[in-house]
């Protein structure tokens, strides 16, 4: 890999203190409608380049990317929300497609052969035509072809979306109303992803789902906004298993938000809160740590405290405009990003696993989504396992660092250190 160390980004402690195999992408979001978004790349304690992808390719990477994803291996997806893309790059973040026309996009989810993306926009053109929906809609597109091939409408403004057992959960914001002609959504719609067609919907009576999910397992972590006015925003669990059938009782609200949320290696939830007071004139940070089997039986009551391992709170409450947190599934490697005034380069900064402040590094401007690419030791360990060792107390992620239930056929998964395919 060509690399573009720039004198004066190591900020932290000496090379010796670091993993030696982190590899992680950054998101920078740029300014909005700047067409200035970029992809940071960082190596083993040092930023290699806060302009990856131009480097790479010879050209811009688009306006305002907003998610990233691994979607099977050595193919990597981003969503360009303001360049009305999706860029597919391999891991050394060369440019292999695009699939343009798809306005307003958000996030995404994968099964390792489709991508499933939420939008806001009420068209949507596909390899049959164009639909047309009143509200926002889930695209289907097959990475083998590069092709929307199908849309599905959800409600107004969908944000997050996860893949749970054949299902999609798309969480719903309605996060225009206060400029269109629409309440605040409550509601996450269940999706059959092989028809995209609506087979169920959860109402949590919490207003404004923003924001990316958080798998793991059969757990999913998500965020309510409320009306920035007189609704307070919330932090949501869901229990998947239990949505497909008692949706009802599905879910449980904590009285924090969970505006950027990342899973961590003992199964939990990592979140920062993000809330703008008007009493205080400004945003209120707030760190958890989501225990989701104790947030649903308990009914929110207890499971959570406003604490993350080590001194990753207290150093988080220094930052100006906390952005986004990330474990990596590989190493357990602790990351998160401060956007600083939103306007001029934010800041990486990274912990151990258990949470002591390894370093800091000049990002670009809003860096706040992740993605960790293997380690070079995982090269060669691809290693085949039996059907149902998946049952073992290991815990099991797949690629996109999310802890799962059980492995399916055919799926690359992280346990115990080993790359395993199934």
């Amino acid at each position: 890999m060509r690399k573009f160390l720039l004198s004066g980004l190591i900020l932290g402690a000496s090379l010796a203190t670091f993993a030696t195999e982190e590899k992680l992408i950054i998101v920078d979001e740029g300014s909005w409608q700047a067409d200035n978004g970029r992809l940071s790349y960082f190596e083993d304690g040092r930023m290699i380049s806060n302009e990856w992808f131009r480097e790479t390719n010879g050209y811009k990477l688009g306006d305002n990317p907003c998610d990233i994803i691994a979607v099977k291996e050595n193919l990597i997806a981003i969503a360009v929300r303001g360049s009305n893309l999706i860029q597919f790059i391999n891991e050394k973040g060369e440019a292999i497609a695009a699939v343009e026309d798809l306005p307003n996009i958000r996030c995404m989810a994968t099964d390792g052969r489709y991508i499933y993306v939420t939008s806001y926009a009420h068209e949507c053109q596909t390899a049959s035509g164009k639909l047309t929906f009143t509200k926002g809609y889930v695209a289907k597109i097959d990475t083998e072809g590069f092709s929307v091939v199908s849309a599905c409408e959800v409600g107004y403004e969908p944000e997050g979306i996860a893949l749970y057992n054949g299902h999609l959960f798309v969480a719903n914001s309605g996060g225009y109303s206060f400029q269109e002609d629409h309440d605040y959504e409550s509601t996450i719609y269940l999706l059959d992803p092989s028809e995209m067609k609506k087979t169920g919907e959860i109402e949590t009576n919490r207003l404004n789902l923003y924001g990316r999910i958080s798998q793991s397992g059969k757990y999913l972590c998500l965020n309510s906004a409320g009306n920035y006015y007189d609704v307070a925003g919330c932090g949501l669990v869901i229990d998947c298993e239990k949505a497909l059938t008692n949706p009802g009782e599905s879910f449980a609200s904590i009285p924090y938000l969970a505006t950027y949320n990342t899973t961590a290696k003992d199964n939990k939830f990592l979140a920062i809160g993000s809330e703008y007071s008007f009493t205080e004139g400004g945003y209120i940070y707030t760190c958890l740590t989501i225990d989701a089997p104790s947030v649903i039986e308990s009914k929110g009551e207890s499971g959570y405290s406003t604490s993350l391992p080590g001194t990753m709170a207290q150093d988080i409450e220094k930052m100006t405009s906390p952005y986004g947190i990330y474990m990596n599934p590989f190493t357990g490697m602790l990351y998160a990003t401060d956007a600083g005034s939103y306007g001029s380069a934010g800041k990486l900064y990274q912990w151990s696993p258990d949470g002591k402040l390894i370093g800091e590094y000049p990002a670009y401007i809003n860096p706040g989504w992740f993605l960790a690419l293997r380690p070079d030791s995982y090269q060669d360990s691809v290693e085949a396992i039996e059907a149902g060792s998946e049952d073992s107390d290991t815990p099991v992620y797949d690629l996109f660092g999310r802890r799962v239930a059980a492995m399916e056929k055919g799926h690359i998964y992280i346990k115990g250190g080993r790359k395993i395919i199934l």
